[in-house]
């Protein structure tokens, strides 16, 4: 098999496998033997992916070979950094998911097992995330003596709040995949070896819904969140507009007042 490439033609690391199923794409974490830690090739082809992806994709699976999802960071990528090193290599993760969470496709992310660190950090970049029973995660950046670099500090306390991320990091505690779910880390929770079947399933559905409706979940939603009332409400109705006099909504919209309208003639 070819080695992978984005679309731009660049090679993507040996770290993450590509698949195509129709319009849905796997994009698999291959470092199971260092459980999926991330390296600097491995953020460097995550950006590039989904900066660019396939054309025709519609919907991501992001998930992790071996028994883990991601144990977060390598830490000898951080060993020698100099201060000004360190920022740039922290924005070379924030630019990476970035393209993931505000991109062409809306991403499911299959958690399992360790989901660590920089792995959670990147599970949170998704739009949904299925967690088997397996799942635990962890920040144990404040135990090692350093902070967050990914952007934790920005996606996990609007996930979970802030006084949770703190206790995570102060006490090093772990939440297991039952308790994730109970604080919304994930937002389904399925049993050993289901999360993937779940997750292509929500994938193929998410690839159904109309380009543009995905466009406004993915790019207005977080951003009409984070406005006041006043301004959240008239952004919201310039992407109801937009969205809506796209053809394709009109076809659908006809299709389904047809619909209704036979099914009261046949009654």
């Amino acid at each position: 098999m070819p080695a992978p490439t984005s679309r731009n033609g660049r090679p993507l690391p040996e770290t993450l496998r590509i698949e195509r199923d129709g319009d849905v794409v796997i994009v698999r974490l291959n470092r199971p033997e260092k459980r999926n830690a991330i390296d600097d090739a491995t953020v460097r082809g995550l950006g590039a992916f989904f900066a660019e992806p396939p054309e025709g994709v519609r919907a991501v699976v992001l998930c992790g070979e071996g028994e883990h999802f991601c144990a977060g960071l390598d830490l000898s990528s951080l060993a020698s950094h100099s201060a000004a090193e360190g920022v740039l290599h922290s924005r070379m993760w924030h630019r990476a998911f970035e393209d993931l969470q505000f991109g062409a496709a809306p991403v499911v992310a299959v958690l399992h097992g360790a989901v660590v660190g920089g792995g959670l950090e990147l599970a949170c970049a998704a739009h949904i995330r299925v967690a088997e029973t397996s799942t635990f995660y962890a920040l144990p950046e404040g135990q090692r003596g350093i902070f967050v670099g990914g952007g934790a500090s920005v996606r996990v306390p609007r996930i979970i709040g802030a006084h949770r991320m703190a206790d995570m990091m102060f006490t090093g505690r772990v939440y297991s995949a039952e308790e994730g779910q109970a604080v919304g880390l994930s937002t389904y929770l399925e049993p050993p070896g289901k999360g993937f079947e779940r997750g292509m399933a929500l994938a193929r559905k998410i690839a159904a819904n109309a380009p543009a409706t995905n466009f406004a979940l993915m790019h207005a939603l977080p951003r009409i969140a984070e406005l006041g009332q006043d301004a959240g409400l008239f952004m919201e109705s310039l992407m109801a507009a937009i969205a809506q006099a796209e053809p394709e909504a009109k076809a659908r919209m006809r299709d389904f007042v047809e619909r209704g309208a036979n099914k009261v003639r046949k009654s």
